[in-house]
């Protein structure tokens, strides 16, 4: 298996956060779609993969039009997405996914962050460059046969499938190769569960029980944060 396998792997074994944040999160996800692509799911690939991360997260389906509806309010404050970069304790490399509708709130809240727990926050590129972006999609484990999957696949970008559990396959790919692969999935009929992005560290770093609670301390923190989507870093999970 290869490192997005491993990757995956290392995340599961890791608390999601709570319901509420998921559909917060959610929310802003629908709320930045909709500003970019409009209402309609159908015309809309970004908002179709929402509403099917929202399906996949049991978010009740009155939330999601809701959040649809609010969206098209030309009053609805937009979000925008920024990254923050940085060290935790110990060396290890942060990359800070933020949706925010007040970028100088969000800056001063994660620089806080890094000052209360002995991190340093860096500029932008410091660190983006150990990471891999990618994509990837969750679908049906429908006895497929994975490995005639891959190679019809590749043609699209694939660069990882492989069996989540024994009902569910991941596909892995790089970042720019999400709507060709959304668009071949659907072209087959077959049911996206869910999809979205992650980056995985190129190279990660063993520490001690007690250097892990160290940086723990401060990626927790980071991820209270309401303006924080997803918080990814080269400590090895293993």
């Amino acid at each position: 298996m290869g490192r997005a396998f491993e990757f995956r792997k290392g995340r599961k074994m890791k608390r999601w956060s709570a319901m509420a944040k998921a559909f917060t999160r959610i929310g802003k996800d629908i709320v930045m779609a909709v500003k970019e692509g409009g209402p309609n799911p159908e015309a809309n690939s970004r908002l179709r993969a929402v509403i099917q991360n929202a399906k996949a997260a049991n978010m009740p389906k009155e939330n999601v039009e809701r959040a649809i509806k609010k969206a098209t309010d030309k009053d609805t404050a937009n979000y925008k997405e920024q990254l923050f970069e940085g060290y935790a304790p110990h060396g290890i490399a942060l990359l800070i996914e933020t949706a925010t509708d007040n970028n100088n709130r969000t800056v001063a809240n994660i620089r806080s962050y890094f000052n209360k727990c002995n991190g340093t926050m860096g500029t932008q590129g410091s660190v983006e460059f150990m990471f891999d972006h990618t994509c990837n999609f969750r679908i049906p484990n429908n006895n497929v046969d994975i490995e005639e999957m891959e190679l019809e696949f590749i043609d699209f970008g694939a660069e990882e499938i492989f069996a989540d559990d024994e009902d569910e396959i991941l596909i892995y790919a790089p970042f720019e190769s999400f709507g060709a692969i959304q668009k071949e999935l659907e072209n087959r009929g077959i049911e996206i569960l869910s999809s979205g992005f992650e980056r995985i560290p190129q190279v990660t770093k063993k520490l001690t029980e007690a250097e892990i609670a160290d940086v723990e301390k401060l990626i927790e923190k980071i991820e209270e944060d309401d303006d924080v989507m997803n918080v990814y870093h080269t400590m090895d999970e293993s």
